[in-house]
């Protein structure tokens, strides 16, 4: 599509088919994902829960950051029964799509004031269904349509994933709040929650009846990678024998990791070069700042005093509002500017958005500037994703889409996730003003980063 399109042409596309499966099928994969981050730290909190074990527990995420681990199994191994009848993405995609709903189950009847480790193990379980949710995902929205059209594919999945987070974060807090039977507000019930988690858990048929419902990616990625997983075969024997000397089990093993697992790394670096570096380096920082403020955002208004109820209004009103506006303008930005510019300027905008959380701290409750804060962030966050998530797509190889896009997906989550475990030591030693300053200030390399690639990219032309 040409950069003179009229911004009518360009939102038309979401009314394509593709467009409206991705965004139900990105509610689905933004639902668990706030469900073991965000509303469990203030689940977390409301139960004296302290904020060093909120931040630790934060690592669960971790989970999207290693998910490369076992993407190649996601894209190469066919689970019985499931794959003959649905086909390989479709396969998974229902596969994790249960396990999420069975670990939000367990999360709904633990209360973590007395059932802490089992709350975790069923987070835990949820995290890593979730992460395989989105290795099966991204690999199907890729395969689904054409580069040019990634961004439009990306808005939308962004547009059903923030609002399936808002779904976890004001509508769980709405109807934990409904459902207690506590005598105020701030007290604390764990029927509430029980409640909230179950419905959460009941909301996961939005994605898997669109996966039921769904056509597989189209023919002719469908026969390019039947094509690639015979080469793979092919490839495999040829090593087993090219080493007679090893026992044939230990040789087939090994050859499946060569070919399977490091041939899509080889894969990048061949067709990027030296340029691979400045662009891993970008997606392991492009999030930092969000990922490392998010963990304590919830705490923070539970500390600042703000109710279950309050902040379930204010984000379900604003923040479904501005989420919908900056994916939408995300995805239609990128179509008439480029990834690059408007992956700048959604850099920007996060950085600065953490800084009014700053301000916040230092105002204490007050509802308008909750409001305002919210309504920036989400408008921010929705349009910085859309990008990104088109940015990522665009880097993947169709023959390796899910284990390329699992291993960049991963790089941008390792290290912020990290970090973010130490948030509630942090908030604890500095006070929350200080911890969002900083947290808008690690965004800063990202400024640098995404012109330096542009550079690149304009001097020597990627292949």
């Amino acid at each position: 599509m040409s950069g003179s399109a009229s911004w009518k042409s360009l939102f038309k596309i979401y009314l394509q088919p593709v467009c409206l499966r991705m965004f139900l099928l990105g509610f689905s994969a933004g639902l668990p994902l706030l469900l073991v981050l965000g509303t469990l730290g203030f689940w977390l909190r409301e139960a004296g829960v302290d904020l060093k074990t909120i931040g630790f527990m934060s690592w669960l995420g971790l989970a999207y950051g290693c998910k490369w681990l076992w993407a190649p199994l996601v894209d190469n191994i066919s689970l019985p029964y499931l794959t003959a009848k649905l086909g390989q993405r479709k396969a998974w995609l229902s596969f994790s799509q249960v396990l999420i709903v069975l670990g939000l189950l367990g999360m709904a009847f633990s209360n973590p004031q007395n059932q802490l480790l089992q709350l975790g193990i069923f987070a835990g379980l949820t995290a890593f269904a979730s992460a395989t949710q989105d290795i099966s995902l991204d690999a199907y929205r890729i395969e689904s349509a054409a580069e040019e059209y990634q961004g439009a594919l990306a808005a939308a999945y962004q547009t059903g994933y923030r609002l399936a987070m808002i779904w976890a974060g004001a509508g769980a807090f709405a109807i934990a709040a409904f459902a207690s039977r506590a005598d105020d507000a701030l007290t604390y019930d764990q029927f509430g929650w029980t409640v909230a988690y179950t419905v959460m858990a009941a909301s996961m048929a939005v994605g898997l009846c669109t996966t039921l419902l769904s056509p597989p990616p189209n023919e002719a990625d469908k026969e390019h990678k039947a094509e690639q997983l015979a080469q793979n075969k092919t490839a495999i024997d040829a090593f087993c024998r090219a080493h007679p000397n090893l026992p044939l089990p230990a040789s087939k093993i090994i050859g499946w990791l060569k070919v399977i697992c490091l041939t899509p790394l080889y894969d990048f670096f061949i067709r990027y070069r030296w340029h691979a570096v400045a662009i891993l380096l970008l997606i392991a920082t492009y999030r930092i700042s969000d990922v490392v403020m998010g963990v304590m955002s919830n705490p923070f208004y539970r500390d600042l005093g703000y109710s279950k109820e309050e902040v379930a209004a204010i984000s379900k009103i604003f923040g479904v509002i501005m989420t919908l506006a900056g994916a939408f303008l995300g995805g239609a930005v990128v179509l008439k500017i480029g990834v690059l510019k408007t992956l700048f300027l959604g850099a920007v905008l996060s950085a600065a958005t953490n800084l009014l959380f700053s301000w916040l701290a230092t105002i204490g409750h007050d509802v308008t500037f909750l409001i305002f804060t919210i309504s920036a962030d989400n408008l921010a966050g929705g349009l910085a994703s859309a990008a990104f998530v088109a940015y990522l797509s665009g880097l993947t190889n169709v023959a390796y889409s899910a284990t390329q896009y699992a291993l960049f997906s991963s790089i941008m989550l390792i290290l912020p996730k990290f970090l973010a475990g130490f948030s509630g030591v942090i908030v604890e030693a500095v006070g929350y003003s200080n911890f969002f300053i900083g947290t808008a200030l690690l965004g800063l390399p990202v400024l640098v980063l995404i012109p330096l690639i542009a550079y690149l990219q304009k001097k020597n032309p990627l292949h």
